[in-house]
């Protein structure tokens, strides 16, 4: 059984890193990006139109876009450095279903090459996954944090690194 535990945690730091870089290359595109915003984006939403053009307008869209930039930065350095996981991965999953409902044109998601499932729902899958199996416990700093006096007095705390 070493050999199956072995390779459980490789699969689950190769998750964890691949979705880190996932989200810190989102990143990269628009925190250092000055002309980058959501509108654009979310001004073409087809079927879920009026939910998302709230965030298109002159007040929410500077905060919108905001919190995806710096969303997406913070949610990658979480999964890289396996600090809070299980919190990040909670936030990418809301994001990832989020892009997923910003993308359809129902029943197709960004084009007619998927039929209601496309990446953003694989993506979604692996941050549950990564949360379950406890992901920055494998050679990241959740574990370390956990034993921290602070951590383990807080049952917010322990949430977030458990």
């Amino acid at each position: 059984m070493p050999q199956a535990e072995s390779f459980d945690r490789g699969l689950i730091l190769f998750f964890r890193l691949t979705m880190a870089w996932t989200f810190l290359y989102a990143a990269s595109h628009q925190v250092f990006d000055p002309t980058f915003t959501v509108v654009g984006f979310l001004s073409h939403t087809k079927t879920f139109h009026n939910l998302f053009a709230v965030f298109t307008t002159p007040v929410m869209a500077p905060i919108t876009t905001f919190l995806v930039e710096y969303g997406h930065l913070a949610i990658g350095l979480s999964l890289l450095l396996g600090i809070a996981v299980r919190l990040s991965a909670s936030i990418g999953v809301f994001l990832m279903l989020t892009y997923w409902m910003a993308h359809m044109d129902f029943p197709f998601i960004e084009s007619k090459n998927n039929l209601i499932i496309d990446f953003h729902i694989v993506y979604a899958g692996v941050l549950v996954f990564l949360a379950v199996k406890q992901a920055g416990h494998v050679w990241g700093l959740d574990g370390w944090l956990a034993e921290q006096a602070t951590v383990s007095r807080s049952p917010a705390l322990r949430w977030m690194v458990a």
